[in-house]
């Protein structure tokens, strides 16, 4: 009888023991679920902030350098454009009959907003935006400035609208006096549309720290601590969201319109402007929420299991509880098919990304083999001329006239390196490398290397070089490079002639002037003649990128080459190179 009581009471003991330890489960359980939650919300907030950051880093440095591309391309035009004949004459004639057709003709080629020609009286006498025809510019900075410098101006302009406008002027002088100015609008609002639709917000500051671009229009012309002042949040609804919606993210550096924001800054290296994007926290929340909502659903389903076990006595819990089960479950299953889903839909996207990766280097290398048996197309011809004159005057038995034409074929050589390191380098070229060259001598030597064909041809060579030397800065085996692919058209052009010439002649002056005329067929497309692989010959006598590697090189050269059809007829290329002043060429 006895011993009832003490099995019972001991059973009791053990049922008070299982239920301590019950309990201490389920406090250890809620406990290592925060901690794990609390560490995985701090690594993970660090980590997709940083990678957000980085992302936005990189944005900016392709922003600023897309911006200094457009300003630095737009920068040489009132230069060029100052040095123009036909405008000249026609400031000095006050025939501007033809020089807004002139003007538009050069607007497609730079990609500038507006062109706009002022007489010296700051009227506009031809302009591509006819509507501003007859207005006048007397009192406006960019004309004002102009007229008081030699050099380039640049203006920042705010209109009526609100809205920043850029402008390069330069004066144009003809015999010592003043013609007119040379206005060259450009377009940098593209680059606000096109940031709007790719970062959360940007804006760029002049060294005032005022704002000239931006993707809220409202943002002009403040500075940027005026446009980023916090908007309040009404109600306290509205700041309970929000405070909810921030819990991930890291101390924000600003706030737009409430919202929490990374601001990221940049310089533009143009006149002390600066660049600074801000980018929500939205994406960096969204990560993290969704790793976090897989640790809570994996503890709440462990609990559940827990309860589960310690309620199993009582059936309406028991019910209960395989009813939430099987909720949390479900939910558990579509959370993880939509991480698979995104899974699958990142892993498409970086197939699509390498694909893409793979066919822009195949169409380099295909480009760059193009461009590699283009040029060295003109050495491997005049070796093999060399080749067989020599053959020739060893079995004469005249050895020293055949050593020199190996030496010549060794010069090729050397010179087909020369070329191929250039073409290896040409994405990235320098201008530390730049050399005072002397136009006559590099004219001479691409005639060397053309000898074999032009005599094989008998074409007339007439050329004209002046006593004193005329000398740029540059690189001579790229400027030779530039004579050969003229001469070498200039060669294709006269194969119907029966008596086929060629003038060659060479002027300096303000600028250094090479002039290659042919009396072939003339020039057909002159528009599309400086485009790569346009051309006029048949499949396999060319691939048509010898103009436009030319034109190409005298562009980084800070020259301009072009073209046109004599009147007599035949086509006339005329290459522009920046003269060496005299006091550099004292300095070196």
């Amino acid at each position: 009888m006895s011993l009832l009581p003490t099995s019972s009471n001991s059973m009791r003991r053990r049922t008070r023991t299982i239920s301590w330890r019950a309990r201490l489960a389920l406090v250890a359980i809620l406990a290592m679920a925060i901690g794990v939650v609390y560490v995985t919300n701090r690594l993970l907030t660090d980590r997709f902030t940083e990678n957000t950051r980085n992302r936005a880093e990189l944005r900016l440095v392709l922003y600023s350098g897309n911006l200094l591309s457009e300003l630095r391309q737009n920068a040489i035009v009132p230069q060029l454009l100052a040095r123009d004949p036909a405008l000249i004459q026609a400031l000095n004639t006050g025939d501007y009959t033809q020089s807004t057709q002139r003007l538009l003709s050069f607007l497609e080629e730079i990609g500038a907003a507006s062109l706009t020609l002022l007489d010296r009286d700051g009227r506009t006498v031809a302009a591509t935006e006819r509507d501003r025809l007859g207005q006048s510019h007397r009192q406006a900075p960019y004309y004002v400035e102009a007229l008081r410098s030699r050099d380039t101006i640049f203006q920042v302009l705010e209109d009526e609208t609100g809205q920043y406008r850029f402008f390069y002027s330069r004066r144009i002088d003809s015999q010592n006096q003043i013609a007119g100015v040379i206005v060259v609008e450009v377009d940098l609002g593209k680059y606000e549309r096109a940031w709007a639709g790719i970062s959360d917000a940007v804006l760029v500051t002049d060294s005032e720290g005022q704002i000239i671009l931006a993707t809220e229009p409202r943002w002009r012309g403040l500075s940027e601590a005026e446009a980023l002042r916090r908007e309040p949040v009404d109600s306290a609804i509205e700041r309970a969201i929000q405070a909810t919606a921030d819990w991930t993210a890291l101390p924000a550096d600003a706030y737009l319109q409430g919202e929490a924001v990374m601001r990221v800054e940049g310089r533009v290296a143009f006149r002390g402007w600066r660049i600074a994007s801000f980018t929500t926290y939205a994406s960096v929340r969204d990560k993290v929420n969704g790793v976090l909502a897989l640790e809570i659903m994996g503890f709440a389903i462990l609990l559940a299991l827990a309860f589960y076990f310690l309620n199993r006595k009582t059936a309406v819990r028991m019910a209960l509880f395989q009813r939430e089960s099987a909720e949390l479950r479900a939910l558990n299953a579509r959370l993880q098919r939509e991480i698979a889903e995104r899974e699958r839909v990142q892993e498409n996207l970086a197939v699509a990304e390498q694909t893409l990766a793979q066919s822009s280097k195949l169409a380099a290398l295909g480009e760059m083999s193009a461009a590699v048996s283009h040029e060295l197309n003109q050495p491997l011809a005049a070796m093999k001329t060399y080749l067989a004159g020599a053959r020739l005057l060893l079995t004469r038995n005249r050895p020293d006239e055949a050593v020199s034409s190996f030496q010549r074929i060794d010069d090729l050589i050397e010179r087909m390196g020369a070329i191929t390191k250039q073409l290896k380098s040409y994405a990235r070229q320098d201008r530390d490398a730049f050399e005072p060259v002397k136009m006559g001598e590099a004219l001479n030597s691409a005639l060397a290397m053309m000898e074999p064909q032009l005599r094989q041809r008998k074409i007339t060579i007439t050329r004209s070089i002046p006593d004193d030397p005329v000398i740029v800065m540059g690189d001579r085996v790229r400027i030779e490079q530039v004579i050969i692919n003229l001469l070498r058209n200039a060669m294709d052009a006269t194969e119907a002639s029966d008596d086929p010439a060629i003038d060659i002649l060479l002027a300096g002056g303000e600028t250094a002037m090479l002039t290659v005329r042919d009396n072939g067929h003339g020039i057909e497309d002159i528009e599309n003649l400086f485009e790569p692989f346009y051309t006029t010959k048949q499949p396999g006598d060319g691939v048509g990128l010898g103009l436009a590697i030319s034109s190409g090189i005298v562009n980084d050269l800070g020259g301009r080459l072009t073209a046109r059809n004599a009147v007599g007829g035949g086509a006339v290329f005329e290459m522009q190179l920046p003269i060496l002043p005299e006091e550099t060429r004292a300095a070196e």
